[in-house]
């Protein structure tokens, strides 16, 4: 089988094949479940470690081998979720005070805050593996701009992320444990399909 990256075409089948298309592949989604047992760290471990996987195909290289230089894996995956923080941080406050002021309409402004948050995220994620300058990261409107010029791949992204997402609670039925594989699988599905759409649209592939 032709090995899954970013020049194939995005789609369910392709997405889904992504983090277990190999033996390597499969024993880096173990390894990204078992670190996932250290609170915390092992989450911005693997945050850091689809940071890595992306760039490297950017670059023209294979996803595999990505675990390695844990402290800039860490690193990476610490400064991207501050990014996370601040664009949910909105809704959060907006929340807070539909709950402490017991106003439901403020709940319905916070729900579409998180969503329109979770939405720019995808946004600087991508451009972030290109340059590792975080900058791309603190730049709501400039993130939610990349995102209207996705188009419908985008939302296509999003769609099948969504499935990975519905997919990757079957791991509970294996003892609970299950979902520490499924959840990292999943992760890696939706970062390849985001990976893909913004990587061709902005041509941020080395050669491009």
């Amino acid at each position: 089988m032709r090995s899954i990256d970013l020049s194939t075409p995005l789609s369910l089948r392709s997405a889904f094949l992504f983090p277990l298309q190999s033996r390597e592949s499969r024993r880096e989604v173990l390894w990204g479940a078992a670190l996932l047992l250290i609170p915390v760290v092992g989450w911005l471990l693997n945050m850091g470690h689809r940071i890595a996987m992306t760039r490297r195909m950017q670059q023209g290289l294979p996803a595999w081998p990505a675990w390695g230089g844990y402290r800039q894996l860490l690193y990476h995956g610490a400064i991207t979720f501050l990014g996370m923080v601040e664009y949910h941080a909105p809704a959060v406050v907006v929340g807070f005070f539909a709950w402490k002021l017991d106003t439901p309409w403020l709940w319905g402004g916070a729900a579409c805050l998180w969503l329109l948050a979770s939405a720019a995220v995808p946004g600087y994620m991508t451009h972030y593996c290109h340059t590792l300058d975080p900058r791309e990261i603190f730049n709501p409107m400039r993130a939610l701009r990349r995102v209207s010029e996705g188009g419908a791949d985008y939302w296509r992204a999003w769609a099948i992320a969504l499935a990975a997402l519905a997919c990757s609670f079957l791991g509970l039925l294996a003892f609970g444990v299950g979902f520490l594989v499924t959840s990292v699988w999943f992760w890696q599905v939706a970062g390849f399909g985001f990976a893909t759409v913004f990587t061709r649209k902005f041509e941020l592939a080395r050669g491009r």
